[in-house]
């Protein structure tokens, strides 16, 4: 649980007088210019007040200016001034992520990417893609359609979020359970530290020597480098592939069918889960044909040669049957498997739809925990007086409970913001940690106190320290300071719950 943003704006507090903001703004105005002539530089509210936050809508700060790159040389230019006169910079890609890790801070700069979009090379030989870190994450398969190869990593966002951003959140999809996430498709990154310096990670090799520092780079959140050049691995299409939609009436036997289904060793393109609330709020907004009286909604889809599916989808079917689905639909068409798939894909729209706000979790758990988490979670909607309403990858335990919540009611958002935390410190409980995909950005850094010991923590501050000793890029995310969990932990009272005749609080 983050700082509550100030009602109305949400912006940080700000240390700088209006005098002092326009002389650092005209400052860098001309710095910029000379540093990298015909640069594009933004600092007018109109144009930076669409920055000031990313997905995740309820922080919001605004920046000094906002930078539109275009260029390596450009980068590097901009960087080398930012370290040179202490300006904090925020690298930000499509703006789609959910955790607030492109949140500006109010007395740096964005530095936009989504201009440096080109894509640089599709080698169908060696299966691979070269692209500059704004090329969108649908736009990769569009262009290695042609030769019948795609890239595996999908997020609901695909056709908006970038592969910078999705290197910087380690971002997955629904089909991360066969394929992997980002990690498991990237193979090497160009980057420029905050010094100015153009570093390489990883390579076209089948190893690298040396430490494996790529790992270490994607999923970083932009505070190590900022990514300029990226080669992606290429799969073949799958010459087939079939859903299974399977309704259960109650949602811990449907996560025990998950189970069962993993143990079978069938590992699935895709296995996804709805609850009725979910599955509901998506049936009114796409119709993707979904069985609204279930407690629960399992999407599993085989890939392979025709003959593969068929076999995976018959047993994929007796298992689902011996363990509890009540009803069993396959999809026989092209058509209706995107049909299907059209439905999880738009379950945050959806959600959307039904509610003013939405506050969209990522914690993770092993697959044995998915029903009594799912529980926890609906005794929490009592007590918190909030609905919520679960989607998530069933297949590697990845959970994305929405909080539904009116951010115009500041203590009802309170109340939304503490559900969160709490759903996320449960999911350490369970032996799960507090996120998967999104990222941890300013949203859940304060649940990190919760799940790393202050070694563990001080440890990921010496690697940032070893990429960006003065703190500079992309500060004050993902990793707490000692100081942050110390005073986070004299918040927690026994169970997490202050005495209070209304409203739970840490």
């Amino acid at each position: 649980m983050s700082e509550m943003p100030d009602e109305g704006s949400g912006d940080q507090e700000s240390t700088l007088s209006e005098a002092e903001r326009t002389r650092r703004v005209d400052f860098l105005a001309r710095e910029l210019a000379r540093a990298a002539p015909g640069i594009r530089f933004l600092s007018a509210r109109e144009e930076i007040v669409p920055y000031e936050c990313d997905g995740l809508a309820a922080y919001r700060s605004l920046p000094l200016g906002v930078v539109l790159a275009e260029t390596e040389a450009e980068v590097q230019a901009v960087l080398r001034l930012c370290t040179r006169e202490g300006i904090p910079v925020v690298p930000r890609g499509a703006g789609t992520g959910l955790s607030g890790g492109a949140m500006p801070m109010r007395e740096g700069i964005v530095l936009s990417l989504a201009r440096m979009r080109s894509i640089v090379n599709v080698d169908p030989y060696a299966r691979t893609a070269t692209l500059q870190p704004g090329v969108r994450n649908l736009a990769i398969s569009e262009a290695a359609a042609p030769f019948g190869l795609y890239y595996a990593p999908d997020p609901s966002s695909q056709i908006a979020c970038t592969i910078g951003g999705n290197i910087a959140e380690n971002s997955g999809g629904v089909h991360c359970l066969k394929y992997g996430l980002t990690v498991n498709n990237v193979l090497r990154v160009r980057a420029v530290t905050m010094q100015g310096d153009i570093v390489e990670f990883g390579s076209l090799a089948a190893d690298a020597s040396g430490l494996d520092l790529l790992a270490v780079m994607i999923g970083s959140e932009g505070m190590f480098a900022i990514v300029t050049e990226v080669t992606v691995r290429l799969i073949p299409k799958p010459a087939a592939a079939q859903v299974v939609m399977a309704s259960f009436d109650d949602v811990e036997v449907g996560g025990a069918a998950v189970a069962a289904v993993i143990a079978a060793g069938i590992v699935p393109a895709g296995l996804e889960m709805l609850d009725q609330g979910a599955a509901r709020a998506v049936e009114e907004f796409v119709h993707a044909g979904y069985d609204v009286d279930a407690a629960a909604i399992l999407l599993c889809e085989s890939d392979g040669t025709q003959e593969e599916v068929s076999a995976e989808i018959d047993r994929l079917s007796s298992i689902l049957r011996r363990n509890g689905a009540t009803r069993l639909e396959i999809s026989r068409s092209e058509e209706e498997r995107l049909r299907f798939w059209s439905g999880r894909k738009n379950a945050f729209p959806a959600a959307g739809r039904i509610s003013p706000d939405y506050y969209c979790m990522d914690g993770t758990i092993p697959r044995r925990a998915i029903g009594p988490l799912l529980k926890r979670i609906e005794e929490m909607s009592n007590r918190y007086r909030l609905r919520c309403i679960n989607v998530f990858h069933a297949g590697d335990g990845n959970m994305h409970p929405l909080i539904l919540f009116n951010g115009n009611d500041r203590e009802e958002w309170e109340r939304a913001e503490l559900f969160g935390a709490d759903i996320l410190e449960t999911c350490v409980e369970l032996g799960g940690t507090v996120t998967g995909e999104h990222g941890v950005g300013v949203e859940k850094i304060n649940s990190m106190c919760v799940q790393f010991s202050p070694a563990e923590r001080d440890t990921f501050l010496a690697v940032k320290h070893a990429f960006d000793p003065d703190r500079l890029l992309n500060p004050d995310k993902a990793i707490p300071t000692r100081a942050r969990c110390a005073e986070y932990g004299r918040m927690h009272i026994r169970n997490g719950l202050l005495p209070h005749p209304d409203i739970p609080r840490f």
